[in-house]
């Protein structure tokens, strides 16, 4: 048993070694990043071998922990402190850590009032999720932004950007539509500020945005207000446009550049990127061990490729790998998500139509044509006609990736879809993505958390709408309903959303899998169900949303 134990962490070491040899030098990356894009530094370049010496070692069961932690001086002193003191005898690095940094103490014990529905749960969270970080910390990884945010809960402490979206959802329902205004202001700002939406407001996820709602965002807004909504966030909705669509102009025909992929019939369609190539901040040395375990590939090419995963919001799943079974052989940059692109032509939409408002004919021709090409080419090269449903596809293989996942009804969401594809793409989810918890995320099991058994909240709702755009009700309802069974059996037992739910089989409830443990809070699930219950609670079976649960523990929200 030792011999075995010391074999299995030799080679486990022999590949973080050669993860770490092959990675470029972290330094030098970042500081052409800044220049690119002048960002802050995050905490791994700042922080340098201190930093990588730390989740080395495993200090913290969660690698986000010290990616989080403040320093109490400058980053400057610290490491010229550690890079004298490591060598002595009785050093010992958790003592330094704890002497030189601050960890995030924004956690609060949340006591849930015995006696209260599913509803009065989620309306008394909003406050308790609620953040303001106009100022923070020298040297904090968390970034300022203006006006309030609702954040997810559990360990995540930033305003996620495609989460905030289906949170909306829910703070408009609630009646708390001042919320709605600061978030929509702060991702204003960020786009003003960064020239993109981060993926969360942390220096770390800088390189990197996430699904694009911003555009759905407005659209929410102008529920309430009049078109003008429009007219005032042109501007940034143009700036967000360049964003996804830079370096497309003189790309020549199979080709890509950053976030843009021009196929071989001249069409532009797009990809999920990160600008850089090194491993994450937030799961750094799970990131070593991946690139280690990757065979015949450059680390920088995995790296970028799990980074480019964490963009697309699906931090992981069997959709971006070539073997389903193994992380390391993700390809998410060499990929064209039908989710992404039906998003990007609901954007290139609502640039037209906000440009109409303005009288400017020509630029709403502009995003109008670009709007329908890219439909067409959704509609031709993301379809699986054998199959009939909407997929992702490879552009460097030159092929249409033949797995089913829960992306798949976007393009009913959004629109864009011929009546005759969204009734198969509607037969499709009935008879192979419907589960008795809601609708399932793809077809294989993995152990990561966006694939099966796993059901997410914002993947409902999506399906829900799309469904109900192309009148097919019955499957819309049946899936609203299974899920807000799931949502309230949970609830009844432990008085609490979660992040994801197993939709499949016996063990139905809190959803398992990914890189850390199970979330509490949580702003999404929050969201949807309202939404959800608004629609259908006539059609829940007796009792949901109106009996309480005993069970009153504490639960710790970020």
């Amino acid at each position: 048993m030792l011999t075995r134990c010391f074999r299995w962490t030799w080679k486990r070491l022999l590949t973080w070694g050669r993860a770490l040899r092959s990675a470029p030098g972290l330094s030098l990356k970042a500081a052409k990043y800044k220049r690119n894009r002048n960002a802050t530094q995050g905490p791994d370049i700042l922080l340098g071998q201190l930093y990588i010496d730390v989740q080395m070692a495993k200090l913290f069961p969660d690698q986000k922990t010290f990616a989080d932690a403040v320093p109490r001086r400058t980053p400057q002193a610290i490491v010229a402190d550690y890079q004298g003191k490591k060598r002595r005898k009785k050093f010992n690095l958790r003592t330094f850590v704890d002497k030189n940094f601050i960890f995030p103490t924004d956690r609060v014990k949340y006591v849930p009032p015995n006696g209260q529905s599913l509803r009065e749960h989620i309306t008394t969270l909003w406050p308790v999720l609620t953040r303001n970080t106009s100022t923070v910390r020298p040297y904090d990884s968390l970034l300022p932004i203006p006006q309030d945010y609702v954040v997810p809960g559990g360990r995540f402490r930033e305003i996620y950007y495609w989460d905030s979206y289906f949170t909306m959802l829910g703070l408009a329902e609630s009646g708390k539509w001042e919320l709605v205004v600061s978030m929509v202001n702060n991702f204003a700002y960020e786009i003003d500020t960064y020239g993109c939406i981060p993926n969360g407001n942390s220096s770390y996820y800088l390189s990197r945005s996430q699904p694009p709602f911003f555009a759905l965002m407005i659209d929410l807004l102008a529920t309430r207000e009049d078109d003008d909504i429009y007219v005032k966030f042109l501007p940034q909705l143009k700036k967000e446009y360049q964003y996804w669509m830079e370096g497309g102009d003189g790309l020549e025909n199979g080709g890509a550049a950053l976030r843009v992929v021009r196929l071989d019939d001249g069409v532009l369609l797009n990809r999920y990127w990160d600008d850089l190539d090194t491993p994450r901040t937030e799961s750094y040395m799970d990131d070593i061990v991946t690139a280690g375990e990757a065979k015949d590939r450059p680390a920088s090419d995995v790296y970028r490729d799990l980074r480019a995963g964490a963009a697309s919001g699906w931090d992981f799943s069997s959709r971006w790998f070539d073997n389903p079974q193994e992380l390391s052989s993700i390809r998410t940059t060499g990929i064209l998500p039908v989710d992404l692109n039906a998003l990007l032509y609901h954007l290139e939409m609502t640039l037209s139509n906000a440009s109409l408002l303005t009288g400017n004919h020509d630029a709403a021709s502009y995003y109008s044509q670009r709007a329908e090409r890219r439909k067409q080419a959704i509609n031709l090269h993301l379809w699986n006609n054998e199959q009939g449903y909407y997929g992702d596809y490879d552009w460097q293989q030159k092929k249409l990736r033949d797995q089913l996942t829960g992306a798949t009804v976007f393009p009913l969401y959004l629109n864009l879809a011929p009546v005759d594809l969204a009734d198969r793409t509607a037969l499709v989810v009935r008879d192979r993505l419907l589960k008795q918890g809601g609708m399932i995320t793809t077809t294989n099991v993995t152990g990561q958390q966006w694939d099966a058994p796993n059901g997410w909240a914002p993947l409902q709702w999506v399906a829900v709408e799309g469904l109900r755009n192309y009148g097919h009700h019955d499957l819309a309802q049946e899936i609203a309903i299974r899920f807000l069974a799931n949502v309230q059996r949970l609830f009844n037992n432990q008085h609490k959303l979660v992040e994801k739910y197993v939709v499949e089989g016996s063990g139905l409830g809190g959803g398992g899998g990914g890189e850390y443990p199970l979330q509490d809070g949580f702003g999404w699930t929050n969201g949807v169900t309202l939404k959800l219950l608004d629609l259908y609670c006539e059609q829940m079976p007796s009792g949901t949303d109106s009996g309480a649960s005993e069970v009153n523990p504490q639960l710790v929200l970020s």
